[in-house]
């Protein structure tokens, strides 16, 4: 019985998840983990260290034997499930002196997967944070480097906090880096043997190391193993965007009278705009107007070529980018909002004609101007890994996608304890306006029970406004957008406790669990007693893994609780990716309120649609710069021997040895080297950051070739692949040349009086929009444009 029981649990895990490993051999495990467990408590704190420094002796024990004899095989398997026992039963006892914490099994589990290098989906609160800790730990006693990658500053610098004392206790070093490290404090936290950071962060690190003159100034040491954290999030949603470095070149200049005369256009009338709010167009009669304000110029000759960039840079600003939505105006500055995690985006911005237009549309002062520098994805940046592992709450749902860009499997990790969580069907509305009444009716009706709430809005214009009218009928609330994110852990720590009201964007990736009873768990009892934690979704998301985030917040470990999700037809999803909405789909005349199957058709279809336009950025963002990147890695080779090595001397040499052969007279041999590399590396940055903006321009407008019948993607290789043929005959002309002009000193070259002047500055832009749509797809837009306005 026994034994069918297995079979059967198995059977079903497989049929239910078809993208889950088998845990049976993990599983198996488990038994000898737990009888290592008195002898461990026995052992003082020194001993324990000792145990864990053993195992570094062991060598690096990979669970990789593809090729190798079936004894040799099944003797590295044996001693790597070896090493997965001493590494849990260790870290399990590190854990329960360090933290108090003694790791279930069912973490040891997700321990084990990610040890194995897959994705192990473990559900909220159930400990993810001390299963990638002993996992990290785990890699780095095998004497590799570990980072652990996170989606945002925050949860980074926080659980190297929380988990160093386990670390500690297992003799491993850790770290972590955020905006505010210095170049001396990064180098240090990527020299530990884990480093936390989040993915943008270790990217752009990636990004500045690419643009060091000395051996010295780099930060990051070759990557081994990275544990990605909420994988889904990093892997698939930041991986929409490329992460692109700019720097300075001048100040940047905007055009204030171009943004008053724009600042006047009406929707409609003057400019339309696509369902997906990505790109905005002037009407005949709004060119007409523009013109006019303009001093009768013509937009579209060549008189007018420059104010029409101007022009559509601000109706970009105007139409498509709102204040307290994508960004927040404080300090003086334009913030930006990272959309997939709620969060103000530090030292990003829009490229330069964007941030421009939007600084005039504020009428603030124009910020530096930039150059793209440099740029990779996040698929380049985890393809540096030789291994790679990950966890989240939602991973099942995107595993073909892990599966095809990063060839990951997904493990799922059974709950400690069953989820009891009440999730309760959707409620649907006709209009915005009547789903908001409802919503603010719940949380009166729930709040009177005593129950805590927590309501996740899509934005921070949303939340402030829902809060306005809580507060109005007398319920009184506490707001976690992007303009209060530093207050995070305090807000959702308390989130749980007796008669809370929490009204938060973006709760995918908050990262702090809610107790029930609030931080300190006083009342939880109490709470429990009422029903729990009471989620509650202002709109479905464009996805539904993040519906499926934001309902795991209640029911934490086995707690009670309960979810209920509020839509509308007219709610942007909708109208964005669904907007021809069957007619005749009946509604309460006094609530508004849709039971009508029909109407969650409709917004389960809207939803899919969103999904699969994700699916679709993402194929082409990695389809247009596979390219690009497999073009950078050959100039990254390059650039490193030019770094490491004297090849730019003996390049310059043989191109101009007169010259050469004077300044070792007259500076020396160390300076000459010097000189000619930092000549080289400028040049072939310059090189590379002037290709990527040819690229771009190519990249913009390659859908029009689709007219021609050619296929853009095979246009855009035969247009980039000459172009980067050219890059190295240019190199040595142009440095070259700049050997030759410049003035060398003992001291070095003059660069700013060579013209070879680098960026005093750098940050990083934040590009959103989806550059690769078909004609037919534009097309397509237009005419959901027109169904669109038709239903607001």
């Amino acid at each position: 019985m026994a034994l069918l029981s297995r079979v059967g649990t198995r059977l079903k895990r497989l049929l239910s998840r078809p993208a889950s490993v088998d845990l049976a051999r993990y599983e198996a495990l488990l038994p000898r983990i737990g009888e290592l467990e008195p002898e461990l408590e026995e052992l003082s704190d020194t001993e324990l260290a000792e145990r864990a420094a053993a195992l570094r002796r062991l060598g690096d024990l990979r669970d990789d034997s593809s090729g190798a004899r079936r004894d040799t095989k099944k003797a590295r398997e044996t001693d790597f499930d070896d090493m997965l026992v001493e590494v849990c039963a260790l870290g399990r006892e590190a854990a329960r002196r360090a933290l108090g914490e003694r790791a279930f099994d069912v973490q040891l589990l997700g321990t084990m997967g990610l040890l194995t290098g897959h994705v192990v989906q473990m559900a909220t609160g159930e400990g993810k944070t001390l299963a990638g800790a002993l996992a990290a730990a785990g890699y780095a006693l095998q004497g590799k480097r570990v980072h652990l990658i996170s989606v945002n500053d925050y949860l980074a610098r926080r659980d190297a906090q929380w988990m160093r004392p386990v670390y500690d206790a297992l003799g491993v070093s850790v770290g972590w880096v955020e905006p505010s490290s210095t170049a001396d404090e990064r180098r240090d936290a990527y020299h530990r043997e884990v480093c936390y950071g989040a993915v943008s962060e270790i990217g752009f690190d990636v990004l500045r190391d690419r643009l060091v003159t000395s051996v010295d100034e780099l930060t990051q040491p070759e990557p081994q193993v990275a544990i990605v954290d909420e994988a889904d999030s990093v892997l698939v949603d930041e991986a929409r965007v490329p992460l692109v470095m700019a720097g300075s070149v001048d100040a940047g200049v905007a055009d204030e009278e171009v943004a008053r005369i724009v600042g006047r256009l009406r929707e409609g009338l003057h400019y339309e705009t696509d369902p997906d709010r990505r790109n905005a167009w002037l009407t005949a009669v709004g060119a007409s107007v523009v013109e006019k304000a303009l001093g009768g110029i013509d937009l579209y000759g060549e008189s007018g070529a420059d104010r029409l960039a101007a022009v559509n840079a601000a109706l970009h600003a105007h139409a498509l980018l709102t204040r307290d939505v994508d960004y927040l105006v404080r300090d003086g500055k334009v913030q930006l909002v990272n959309a997939s995690r709620g969060r103000v985006a530090e030292l990003q911005r829009w490229p330069d004609g964007l941030q421009a237009a939007v600084e005039a549309k504020e009428q603030l002062p124009p910020s530096e101007h930039g150059e793209i520098l440099d740029s990779i994805t996040v698929q380049a940046l985890i393809a540096r890994y030789p291994q790679v592992a990950g966890m989240t709450g939602t991973a099942v749902a995107v595993a073909e996608q892990l599966r095809e860009f990063y060839k990951l499997e997904v493990a799922v990790i059974p709950p400690n304890t069953p989820n009891i969580r009440d999730d309760r069907p959707h409620r649907v509305f006709a209009t915005p306006r009547h789903k908001l009444k409802a919503i603010v009716e719940e949380i009166r009706e729930v709040h009177e029970t005593g129950r805590p709430i927590l309501v996740g809005t899509q934005d921070v214009a949303e939340s402030e406004e829902l809060a306005e009218k809580l507060r109005k009928v007398g319920l009184e609330c506490v707001v976690l957008n992007a303009r209060n994110d530093a207050e995070e852990a305090s807000v959702i720590a308390q989130a749980g406790a007796h008669g809370a009201i929490t009204v938060s964007t973006q709760m995918a990736g908050r990262g702090t669990d809610i107790r029930l009873g609030g931080a300190d768990g006083a009342d939880a009892e109490r709470v429990a007693e009422l029903g729990g934690l009471h989620v509650i979704g202002t709109a479905r998301y464009p996805s539904s893994r993040l519906d499926d985030q934001l309902r795991g917040r209640a029911g934490r470990q086995g707690d009670p609780g309960s979810s209920v999700f509020f839509a509308s037809l007219g709610d942007e999803l909708v109208l964005a990716h669904a907007p021809d909405i069957p007619d005749g789909i009946p509604s309460d005349p006094d609530t508004g309120e849709i039971t009508d199957a029909a109407a969650h058709r409709q917004i389960n279809h809207a939803q899919r649609v969103a999904e699969g336009v994700d699916l679709e950025i993402h194929r082409n963002t990695w389809r247009y710069t596979r390219l690009i990147e497999h073009q950078r890695s050959e100039l990254l080779k390059y650039r490193d021997e030019i770094l490491r090595t004297d090849k730019a001397t003996a390049l310059l040499r043989e191109l101009e040895p007169d010259r050469c052969a004077e300044l070792a007279e007259s500076v020396g041999e160390k300076t000459l080297d010097r000189v000619c590399r930092e000549i080289v590396l400028f040049h072939l940055d310059q090189l590379w950051a002037d290709h990527l903006a040819f690229l771009t321009e190519v990249r913009e407008t390659i859908h029009l070739r689709a007219l021609a019948k050619e296929t853009p993607l095979d246009e855009f290789h035969r247009t980039a692949i000459p172009a980067f043929r050219k890059i190295r005959e240019e190199l040595e002309k142009r440095s070259a040349k700049t050997l030759v002009e410049a003035d060398v000193t003992a001291e070095g070259i003059d660069l700013a009086r060579a013209g070879v002047r680098r960026p005093t500055s750098t940050w990083t832009y934040l590009v959103q929009d989806n550059p690769f749509d078909s004609d037919a797809e534009q097309a397509l837009k237009k005419v959901r444009s027109t169904l669109r306005k038709k239903r607001s």
